[in-house]
């Protein structure tokens, strides 16, 4: 009963195929293999943009931190929210990588627009002492689990077209976002203002690949030498293509990701019944952050549940309130739920 991570499912069985498949015979290296040739095509179809450049790479920190150096200059400054994942947990890896420093907006995990003008209006205010103007990095679905709406979105856009700033997506979740909203690829990128998208795999259910999509190709010539310089350009690319290409064939990665947010919305019903848990924000995919007190906690993980918290519950009185994070993955059965919610709902009772 493990809901701590999306990164701790298994792969599915179609993807397992596939890397078997692709494991018969000799491909061409470096990514110009046949399924390469599939995945790029599918990649352009799928977001309705047949000039859009398409690349692989095996993590998302690779993604984010390499698509982010392709848009932006040492000199220059990314915004992003406090709480992204290039701020939080990728060890510095986009500064490493583009050089620039990272501008964090606001204190929410939702970039808004209000405060992104601000920001964007303090800097270029010192001359050549002070960082330049870089990209917007915004994150979806958010490291809280809230989904950017397509207006959302396209406010923080127009807002970063006004000072000519690029802006990128780290599409960690990107399938599960989708799904939320019920629209197009196009529609929650290029269309809405999106310059570059880290397209998520891994979290949905692939061994280990991410996409990066360019829907300018002008960058992708220095994106390849990034990719190379980086040690992220895989000799033996086809194991990526593979996994990639099952993925998105017949929709995969649409199903996946149905499957999992069908899952916590019952995960979601069942938990605003239950008193004491209390949402940190309202979940809108297969993320979810609850408050609880520290004894729910304890009973829940002597009874199997494996989640992760924000604070210790040990050492702390019954009542004290902590924060927690659920996360469903596409293999979690409506059954899995239902033993979670039973556990909950006993956790529930004091004096049990």
């Amino acid at each position: 009963m493990i809901f701590s991570s999306d990164n701790y499912s298994p792969v599915p069985q179609q993807v397992m195929d596939a890397l078997a498949e692709a494991n018969n015979g000799y491909q061409p290296s470096y990514g110009e293999d046949s399924q390469m040739k599939k995945v790029r095509h599918l990649m352009q179809t799928i977001f309705e943009a047949p000039d859009a450049a398409v690349y692989l790479v095996a993590t998302g920190t690779a993604a984010n931190s390499l698509a982010l150096s392709t848009l932006c200059e040492p000199w220059q400054t990314i915004f992003c929210s406090p709480v992204s994942h290039i701020h939080e947990d990728e060890c510095n890896a986009p500064e490493f990588f583009s050089g620039a420093k990272l501008t964090l907006v606001g204190d929410s995990d939702k970039i808004n627009p209000t405060e992104l003008r601000k920001s964007i209006q303090a800097e270029e205010s010192r001359g050549v002492h002070g960082p330049q103007r870089g990209p917007v990095s915004i994150t979806q679905i958010t490291e809280k689990g809230q989904v950017y709406t397509l207006s959302e979105i396209n406010e923080i856009t127009r807002i970063a077209r006004e000072f000519k700033l690029p802006v990128h997506m780290d599409g960690a979740r990107f399938a599960n976002a989708l799904v939320s909203l019920d629209c197009t690829a196009a529609e929650m990128t290029w269309k809405s203002g999106i310059d570059v998208v880290s397209f998520g795999g891994t979290k949905n259910g692939l061994m280990g690949v991410e996409g990066v999509i360019f829907f300018d190709p002008e960058k992708a010539w220095e994106f390849e030498l990034r990719r190379k310089r980086a040690a992220h350009l895989f000799s033996k690319h086809r194991y990526l293509s593979a996994q990639m290409l099952a993925y998105l064939e017949n929709d995969l990665w649409i199903e996946l990701a149905s499957k999992a947010n069908k899952a916590a919305s019952l995960l979601i019903e069942g938990l605003r019944n239950i008193e004491k848990v209390d949402f940190l924000v309202e979940p809108k995919a297969n993320l979810i952050f609850v408050t609880m007190p520290a004894y729910m906690h304890r009973k829940a993980f002597e009874k199997g549940l494996e989640y992760y918290t924000w604070s210790e519950i040990e050492g702390v009185s019954d009542d004290t309130p902590v924060v927690s994070r659920f996360v469903v993955d596409w293999s979690r059965s409506l059954s899995d739920i239902d033993k979670f919610l039973e556990i909950m709902r006993n956790a529930a009772k004091k004096e049990i």
